[in-house]
């Protein structure tokens, strides 16, 4: 009963933890640019230690239950040994896969907000020309309307 209390009591701390870090990636979304890099690689090496904490429990548990049922069974973990090695192993290459897929989506999520930005910029960008573009019709509205005029001052 006891270790069924901490194993839950450490996976509601591990919870609460991976809710911390949830919180945090998207307060750093909303820092500016210019220091959000900084902030992005102290988030990767949380994550990746969270990573690390949570497959050290996850083997720490299945080493705990394999034990457990070695004993009620009297196995003499030979096969089980292999099978939880493979499994270790199978575990270790999933989390890897899950973290460089998670690392693609921040990227991906970063190219998302330059994109973004860079759209915003070249639309002020585009007003801007339109504004000059308009300035320029109306100087030459004008100039031609003070040609026409002093044209015909030149003839009185």
């Amino acid at each position: 009963d006891e270790k069924k209390q901490m194993v839950a009591n450490i996976e509601k701390q591990l919870e609460e933890a991976r809710e911390l870090l949830e919180q945090m990636e998207l307060e750093v979304r909303e820092i500016p640019p210019q220091s959000r890099g900084m902030y992005s690689s102290r988030m990767r090496s949380y994550k990746q230690e969270m990573g690390k904490l949570e497959a050290d429990f996850k083997r720490s548990r299945i080493a705990y239950s394999d034990e457990v049922r070695n004993e009620l069974l009297g196995d003499d973990g030979n096969s089980s040994e292999n099978q939880r090695a493979h499994l270790l192993d199978n575990t270790e290459r999933l989390e890897r896969s899950s973290r460089r897929l998670e690392a693609g989506y921040q990227i991906a999520v970063e190219t998302e907000q330059i994109g973004q930005e860079m759209l915003e910029n070249l639309s002020h960008d585009r007003e801007k020309i339109q504004r000059a573009r308009e300035r320029l019709r109306e100087t030459d509205a004008n100039l031609g309307k003070s040609s026409r005029i002093l044209t015909g001052m030149l003839r009185r």
